[in-house]
């Protein structure tokens, strides 16, 4: 991921969040086949190039990017599995929304893009244009992530009906 280091704007926006000791835990939490971390920044750099380009406000848009997942597991509190489904679907970006405002100073426009990332899936509508880039963006980086992750085994399954299919025309 060194293509954030590369970018100063982009680092100096956000060096505060990336040397929180809090915030730096999430790099030992799974999360879509690689840590919550690396998600967090991929999702937070594509979502300020993209701001940016589309002159935005990059700045809030890559500081709320960031910490849009920054919330830690409490699924062992959970017994039922629908809790568990309902944490991490609608119930994670108030978690976030909670850590962020503990430990960094918000704009409103940073809170809603953190609480409202889950659209459509949560009920919670984007209010600004920042917010849906970010929707957006995590939404595709988790399908990156969810396919690099199951690459090597969708690759073993085709191969097997590849042979089976081969080996049915002899």
């Amino acid at each position: 991921m060194d293509y954030f280091n590369k970018d100063i704007d982009y680092k100096y926006i956000v060096s505060d969040i990336m040397n929180n000791s809090n915030f730096v835990k999430l790099e030992n939490i799974p999360h879509h086949g690689e840590n919550r971390l690396t998600h967090s920044i991929r999702v937070s750099y594509y979502s300020y190039k993209i701001s940016k380009m589309l002159k935005l406000d990059y700045k809030q848009t890559a500081r709320a990017a960031l910490l849009h997942d920054f919330y830690f597991d409490r699924t062992k509190d959970f017994t039922k599995v629908k809790d568990k489904v309902k944490l991490y679907t609608t119930g994670h970006p108030l978690d976030a929304l909670e850590n962020a405002n503990n430990e960094f100073n918000l704009s409103l426009k940073e809170q809603d893009i953190i609480k409202t990332h889950m659209f459509p899936i949560d009920f919670r509508i984007p209010k600004y244009l920042e917010g849906w880039v970010v929707n957006f963006v995590d939404t595709f980086v988790s399908v990156y992530e969810f396919s690099k992750k199951f690459r090597y085994q969708i690759n073993t399954v085709l191969n097997i009906w590849l042979i089976l299919f081969i080996n049915l025309k002899k």
